[in-house]
C-alpha cells in the first residue's frame, strides 16, 4: 500500500516535470545575454526544439524543461525560469494577441557555421569569432582553397570581417608595408592566387567573391563586418575592370575604372566613388572617412528601428535586444553614407543626424545578406596590435547580440514560419 503510494507520487511528479518549460530572459534582468545565445544553440545541436518569443522581454527562449538543460544554464551563468506548462501557454496567448507586437517562432536546426579567414595571424581580433567562442558556438574557419574548391556547400552561415576583396591588402600600404605581418599576408595572397592560376590579388579575391556570391544565391546566409562589406561591393562592381595601383599587382590601374563600375552587381551600394590613392586607406566614399567625421565617443550611437514582429519577421528576428540605442564603435569601415545605400536595402540601424547606415539586410536569389559597420562593438576604437576585447567583461552586450541574431537567424528561416 506504501509502496503504491510512493509510487503514485513519483508518477504525478513526473508528470509534472514533464509539464514544466524553461524561460530564457532576455531582457535587463539576463545577467549573460551571450551565452543564453549559446544555450539555445547548444539544444538545437541535440535536436530540440526552440521558442523564440520576439519583443518578449528583450527576446526571450522558451522551451521544455530537461534536468540537463538547466544544469548547463547554471554552469554558463545564464539566468533563467522554471514555469507550468499553464504559464507558459499563457505567455502565448498574450504574444498572439493582435494587439501587441509580438512573436513566437520555433527554431529546429543549428546552422553550420564557416568564418572566412586568412591561415596567417594578423595583428588584430574578430568580434565575431571572440564572440561565438564566448558563447561556446562552434564553428570552422575557411579560406579561399574551401571557398574555390566548392566547400561552402557545407555551410550554411558563412562570416566575413576584415577581408579586402578589391586586392589591395587592405590598403595599409603606406603605414604597415614593412611589417612581418603586412608582408606574410601578401606572401600568402599571391602564393594562393598562383596556385589557384591567377595573375594577382585581386583576381584571387574577385573569384572568391563571385563563389560566395552563389553560396548567396543558392540560399546561404552571408554576414559581414567592417571592411568586408565595402570591398565586397567594390569588388563586384569592378569586376571588368583593374582598380588597383601599380604597388598592389604590378601594373597600373584604369585611368577609367570608376567609368566602368556595374553597381547592378553590388549587394548593398550604389552609385559610389573610389578612391584611386593607393596610400590612403578608405576604398571608397561608402564609408564615412574618420578625417571629416564629427562626432564624440559619447554622442556616437546608431538606433535600431522598431519592427512589426507579425508582419516584419525577419528584420524583427535580426534586431531582438534589451535596448533600441546601440553604442557605436569605429573600424577601417564604420559606417556607410546612407546616400550610397541601395532603395531595395533594408537599413535596420541608423543614426539619422549623421546620414549614417549601421546595419543592413537584403536577400539575393534564395538567400540572405547582412552588413554591419564597424570593427568590435565594445571597442570604440581598436589599434593594430591591441589586446582582443575580454567579454566577461561586457556580457551584456547589445551590440553583440546583433551578431548572435544573425547566427540563429538561418534556424528560424528553416523552419518557415508564417505569421
Amino acid at each position: 500500500m506504501v509502496r503504491s503510494a510512493i509510487i503514485g507520487i513519483l508518477l504525478i511528479l513526473t508528470h509534472s516535470l514533464g509539464a514544466m518549460q524553461i524561460i530564457i530572459p532576455m531582457d535587463v534582468s539576463q545577467k549573460n545575454h551571450l551565452k543564453a545565445y549559446g544555450i539555445a544553440f547548444w539544444m538545437l545541436q541535440k535536436q530540440r526544439e526552440i521558442q523564440w518569443l520576439l519583443n518578449y522581454n528583450g527576446g526571450s527562449f522558451m522551451f521544455d524543461y530537461a534536468k540537463d538543460v538547466e544544469l548547463e544554464c547554471k554552469i554558463r551563468g545564464v539566468n533563467y525560469d522554471i514555469i507550468s506548462d499553464g504559464a507558459a501557454n499563457a505567455i502565448i496567448t498574450q504574444i498572439q494577441d493582435p494587439s501587441v507586437n509580438m512573436n513566437a517562432i520555433k527554431l529546429l536546426n543549428a546552422p553550420k557555421i564557416a568564418v572566412y579567414s586568412p591561415k596567417t595571424k594578423q595583428p588584430w581580433d574578430d568580434a565575431v569569432t571572440m564572440v561565438l567562442t564566448y558563447a561556446e558556438i562552434p564553428y570552422d574557419v575557411i579560406f579561399d582553397d574551401e571557398v574555390l574548391d566548392e566547400k561552402l556547400l557545407n555551410y550554411d552561415w558563412l562570416h566575413l570581417h576584415h577581408e579586402d576583396f578589391t586586392g589591395q591588402f587592405g590598403k595599409f600600404y603606406s603605414s604597415y608595408s614593412s611589417a612581418p605581418w603586412y608582408l606574410a599576408e601578401v606572401k600568402e595572397t599571391e602564393t594562393m592566387a598562383k596556385k589557384h592560376g591567377y595573375a594577382s590579388a585581386r583576381e584571387l579575391k574577385l573569384a572568391t567573391a563571385v563563389k560566395i556570391r552563389n553560396f548567396i544565391l543558392g540560399g546561404g546566409f552571408l554576414f559581414a563586418m567592417c571592411s568586408a562589406t565595402d570591398t565586397y561591393d567594390i569588388a563586384m562592381a569592378a569586376s571588368e575592370t583593374d582598380i588597383c595601383e601599380e604597388i598592389f599587382d604590378g601594373s597600373p590601374a584604369d585611368p577609367n575604372a570608376q567609368s566602368k563600375l556595374q553597381f547592378d552587381r553590388c549587394l548593398a551600394f550604389k552609385n559610389f566613388t573610389l578612391n584611386t590613392d593607393p596610400f590612403y586607406y578608405e576604398f571608397s566614399n561608402i564609408d564615412v572617412d574618420p578625417d571629416y567625421r564629427r562626432v564624440g565617443e559619447a554622442d556616437d550611437l546608431f538606433t535600431l528601428f522598431d519592427y512589426s514582429a507579425k508582419w516584419d519577421l525577419i528584420p524583427s528576428i535580426l534586431c531582438q535586444n534589451h535596448t533600441r540605442t546601440i553604442k557605436g564603435f569605429m573600424g577601417q569601415t564604420t559606417a556607410f553614407r546612407s546616400d550610397f545605400v541601395r532603395s531595395d536595402v533594408l537599413v535596420m540601424g541608423e543614426n539619422a543626424l549623421l546620414n549614417e547606415s549601421r546595419y543592413l539586410h537584403g536577400e539575393l536569389g534564395k538567400g540572405t545578406w547582412t552588413f554591419y559597420g564597424g570593427h568590435d562593438p565594445e571597442d570604440y576604437q581598436h589599434f593594430i596590435g591591441e589586446q582582443p576585447t575580454d567579454l566577461n567583461l561586457h556580457p551584456n552586450s547589445p551590440g553583440y547580440r546583433l551578431i548572435l541574431n544573425n547566427i540563429l537567424f538561418p534556424s528560424a528561416k528553416k523552419t518557415k514560419q508564417k505569421t
